[in-house]
């Protein structure tokens, strides 16, 4: 399975004169040098979640997008292979990634970082041959932190999503059926071959025979 991984780096400007670096993806090497914002902490502490971003970067099919201000990244993206005991991973299929964490420091919020480091992941054509997914839970969501309702925060996570062709897809999954603002969001790339798609189906929904 080829994983490419195009190397693509923007800038943006902040306020008073500050700059953001939006790069990726970044490599194992080039992330041990970097320091984590300390508000990073919506999966794990912040040592904890860079050492677990090292490592992600450092696999084949791994692929790391970060926001930085000089060295400390302020933002992330992660993209790897789906927990092998998640059902995801039960097709056993080399063209199934998972988009599986995005966190932005409250305060570089507002900016649109998130969508910036989305796009930036798809340039390129560099996940045409995969098909992309995210599950989307709403107790992962700073519903606190934003103020906002949760299906308010399910709108602008799919606007999010869909800022890089990510729709709403049918599953039978059943901590996604838990909440009706959960949802998977998925992009097939454009050579993604058809028995991949109907694989992906296979694992999609269990119980088709019930319907």
């Amino acid at each position: 399975m080829e994983h490419r991984k195009r190397s693509q780096r923007v800038q943006l400007a902040l306020d008073a004169g500050r700059e953001l670096v939006i790069e990726g993806p970044v490599p194992p090497e080039r992330l041990s040098g970097m320091t984590m914002h300390a508000a990073l902490d919506a999966f794990r502490r912040p040592r904890e979640q860079h050492e677990a971003l090292i490592e992600i970067a450092g696999l084949e099919e791994g692929r790391i997008i970060l926001a930085r201000e000089g060295d400390k990244i302020v933002g992330y993206v992660t993209f790897h292979y789906p927990d092998e005991l998640e059902r995801w991973s039960e097709g056993g299929m080399p063209d199934l990634i998972e988009l599986g964490a995005i966190e932005v420091a409250d305060e570089y919020r507002g900016y649109g970082i998130g969508k910036r480091m989305i796009q930036l992941a798809f340039a390129e054509g560099q996940l045409e041959n995969m098909i992309v997914f995210t599950t989307e839970y709403y107790w992962h969501w700073d519903l606190e932190g934003t103020k906002l309702t949760v299906w308010d925060y399910r709108k602008m996570m799919e606007k999010l999503m869909k800022s890089v062709g990510m729709v709403w897809f049918a599953t039978d999954d059943p901590e996604i059926c838990s909440h009706p603002a959960n949802c998977l969001m998925v992009r097939i790339g454009q050579e993604v071959p058809l028995s991949s798609v109907e694989q992906f189906d296979r694992v999609r929904f269990r119980q088709r025979f019930m319907y």
